[in-house]
Parts: structure tokens; C-alpha cells; sequence
């Protein structure tokens, strides 16, 4: 069995240099969001949970880099996608959320965390639980892949691929960091 460790990334208090150079897309819906993130991915972008001071619509938006604010709004425009807002972060209190995270269990397991979605894996990769949600899709992604390792998930197994909602959407955000951690071991 792996020893599987996330360590703790800390930031340096009093950086602001990546919040300068950022902004934030607010969306309607989660499907616009959603929509987006595929359009768009090509561009230097992460899906995340806006600050609830500027939240509206939906819970999801997507963080870009300034530079690519025209790019982004012509790649939209063409797709009809037309986000509430494009906000710029110029302020650390408007910092977006992680949607990600992942958190240390005893017993060299990992519970990889998005949204109110969680994964939780064991040292080799095998997937250990799944829950959160309250979705229609929750048991029946559940009962595809608890029990079978990460690493042979195959990308038509995947909840972005056997879900239909938000929870799938956040449950994927969560597997792939997963999977990501078991394969950089």
C-alpha cells in the first residue's frame, strides 16, 4: 500500500500578485458554468466558488487571467453564453473559493472534497466511499465506482460521463484530483 500524504499548501500571507492579474466570471447557471468551462479550454481558466459577497446566480464561476478577458468574451458571445458579470480581482477580499480540497484520514486514506461531493481513497487508489450530494445520480455513481481502483477508471466511467448534475459535475472535480494524487503518488 502507497503512503498517501496531501501536504498542506500555505500560501505567503500579504500575495496578491495572482489576485492582480485575475478576474471572475459570474454565471446564471450552473449549466452556463458548466458550458463555459469546456468552451473556454483552451484558455488559462479554473472553475470555482465566487466570494458569497459578489455570488449570484449560481454557485460556480470560472477565474481567468486578465489578459485574456477579449478572447474569453468573443468565445462566449459566439456560443451564446452571456455571463452576468466579468469582475475583476483586484481586491484580496473578492478572492474565489477552492472548490477542491482534500483532507488527511488515519489509515493512509484520502477524502478529496468538491462542493458537498467527497471520494474518499485508500493508499493504492481503491475507492473507499462516495457521498455527499443529494442528487438523483449520487447512488447510482456510487454503485459504479466504489469498490474498483482509480487508476482503471476509464474515461467513459467517470461521473462527468455516468452523471447528469451539479453533484456529477463537483464529484468529477473531486475524482480527478484524486486520481491525480494516487498517480503522482
Amino acid at each position: 500500500m502507497k503512503n498517501l500524504h496531501y501536504p498542506n499548501k500555505k500560501t505567503k500571507k500579504g500575495t496578491n500578485e495572482k489576485i492582480d492579474k485575475n478576474g471572475l466570471i459570474i454565471f446564471k447557471s450552473v449549466k452556463d458554468a458548466m458550458k463555459s468551462e469546456k468552451i473556454l479550454k483552451n484558455y488559462n481558466i479554473s472553475v470555482v466558488a465566487p466570494p458569497p459577497e459578489i455570488r449570484e446566480g449560481c454557485d460556480l464561476a470560472i477565474e481567468y487571467d486578465l489578459v485574456e478577458e477579449m478572447g474569453i468574451k468573443r468565445e462566449l458571445t459566439k456560443n451564446n453564453i452571456e455571463p452576468l458579470k466579468f469582475i475583476a480581482l483586484s481586491d484580496y477580499s473578492l478572492k474565489p473559493l477552492e472548490l477542491v480540497k482534500v483532507k488527511n484520514l488515519d489509515d493512509d486514506c484520502l477524502m478529496v472534497r468538491c462542493g458537498n461531493m467527497k471520494i474518499t481513497i485508500d493508499g493504492d487508489g481503491n475507492i473507499l466511499n462516495i457521498s455527499g450530494g443529494g442528487c438523483p445520480d449520487v447512488p447510482y455513481l456510487t454503485l459504479k465506482m466504489r469498490g474498483k481502483n482509480i487508476k482503471d477508471i476509464k474515461e467513459d466511467e467517470t461521473p462527468k460521463t455516468l452523471g447528469y448534475t451539479l453533484c456529477a459535475y463537483t464529484l468529477n472535480k473531486a475524482f480527478e484530483k484524486a486520481k491525480e494524487l494516487v498517480v503522482e503518488g
